[in-house]
């Protein structure tokens, strides 16, 4: 077997493979792809698994693709989705590219003077210069209307209230055309994706063994899910981004902290570079005293490093160790400078006036840290809310200047982990 199938295998990255993909790996420098889609202008942690394979595939010295679909952006991935996604423009589709593209710089060597660099598509390069009758005669007549629709993607939407569009329909073959496309002009041999892709994917070399006469390779890797069955990836505040703009590496830190011992546990292998042995260590160590949460401390900083770096890792762990390791009394925390220096808590700035003006359940609300007056309350009443470190029990208080911390802050902590800092503008 490969070495990178043979690594990717233990860490728990391969669901579907298709033969003679690990001979071809070893026979040649391999060129292979993965495709994103730009719905966004960052790409967020459930994109982390295809750039790690990416990342893996180049390390293993071969050449990766990574496709910003400008063109499958424009369609819509029916895949996993129970209703036809809202269209973006072209100039929305452009800019989220843009955004994705520097962030792919980050991870993956583009260097063109080495051998195997990465290399960024777009499909719309190509398919902007098909027309749609040269399309449907040219790819269409290759794959069978009864071969898409045997497909799990298609099948579900058209069993739904809601039926497919012929936009979406057409999907897998304008996918299947990419895979087709980048082994004809680009060498690429092989594609890879998540295990939801694998119908699109094997579409892609049926069109390429159809209309070529030649074969191509593909692996799948299985989709991230949480050991209490919860969706990955998600926090109270929505998508956990990769761009510290939209996620801050201290929420970010906080996510792979958070991680119960069973996610942490696979998740270690997936989402670092750490060694087979290494790993085996941590996890027998971390059964051993696991109130010490050593894998997840040790899946934070690892992930935190290679997607922020290490001056933004510094501070995560700092500002973790403030928050979380002061006494309950909150010295050593509430200092000016610790206050005005923390990185990635909430601040949310206020007038004076409104600050000491409202009871609490009211200014909380009016600060967005609560969607109600009644989910303040509610937590209030069951010892979920601490201001300044301490506990309040109280939905009716009203601050006064006594609780500004240096005459300028308000500390407010929601359940165990959402710091908020109150600071007057």
């Amino acid at each position: 077997m490969h070495k990178l199938i043979d690594e990717l295998t233990w860490r728990g990255m391969i669901q579907d493979i298709m033969p003679g993909t690990a001979e071809q790996l070893s026979k040649e420098l391999t060129h292979g792809y993965i495709g994103f889609d730009p719905t966004a202008d960052s790409l967020h942690i459930g994109s982390l698994v295809p750039i790690l394979l990416l990342v893996h595939l180049q390390q293993a010295g071969h050449k990766p693709f990574a496709l910003v679909g400008g063109a499958t952006g424009i369609v819509g991935d029916p895949t996993g989705k129970s209703e036809e996604r809202i269209m973006l423009t072209k100039e929305v589709l452009k800019n989220n590219q843009a955004g994705i593209a520097a962030q792919l710089a980050k991870f993956l060597n583009f260097d063109e003077e080495t051998p195997n660099a990465a290399v960024i598509v777009n499909n719309y390069d190509w398919f902007k210069d098909i027309s749609f009758l040269d399309f449907i005669t040219d790819a269409g007549k290759h794959i069978t209307v009864n071969y898409m629709m045997a497909k799990d993607s298609v099948k579900k939407r058209l069993e739904s209230e809601q039926g497919m569009s012929f936009t979406e329909f057409t999907y897998q073959l304008i996918q299947g055309y990419d895979f087709y496309w980048l082994h004809q002009h680009a060498n690429c041999k092989l594609q890879m994706g998540g295990s939801d892709q694998w119908g699109n994917i094997v579409t892609g070399t049926e069109l390429i063994r159809r209309k070529a006469g030649q074969q191509a390779f593909a692996f799948t890797c299985p989709l991230i899910k949480k050991a209490d069955g919860g969706k990955f990836g998600k926090s109270e505040a929505g998508n956990i981004w990769l761009d510290a703009n939209k996620t801050s590496p201290y929420h970010f830190y906080q996510f792979w902290l958070n991680s119960s011992d069973a996610d942490a546990e696979s998740w270690i292998k997936i989402f670092t570079f750490l060694t087979q042995a290494h790993i085996e260590e941590l996890i027998e160590k971390h059964r051993t005293a696991p109130n010490q949460r050593l894998l997840q401390k040790t899946l934070a900083a690892e992930l935190t490093l290679f997607v922020h770096g290490e001056a933004a890792l510094e501070k995560a762990i700092v500002t973790t160790q403030k928050l979380f390791t002061s006494g309950e009394s909150g010295e050593g925390i509430l200092t000016e400078e610790a206050l005005s220096a923390f990185e990635g808590i909430v601040n949310i700035n206020i007038t004076k006036d409104a600050l000491l003006s409202s009871d609490i359940t009211s200014l909380l609300t009016i600060a967005g840290i609560f969607t109600s007056k009644g989910e303040a309350r509610k937590l209030i009443l069951n010892s979920g809310l601490s201001i300044n470190r301490t506990k309040e029990i109280d939905p009716a208080k009203t601050l006064t200047a006594s609780d500004l911390l240096h005459q300028k802050f308000v500390l407010i902590q929601k359940g165990k982990r959402n710091y908020y800092l109150l600071t007057i503008a």
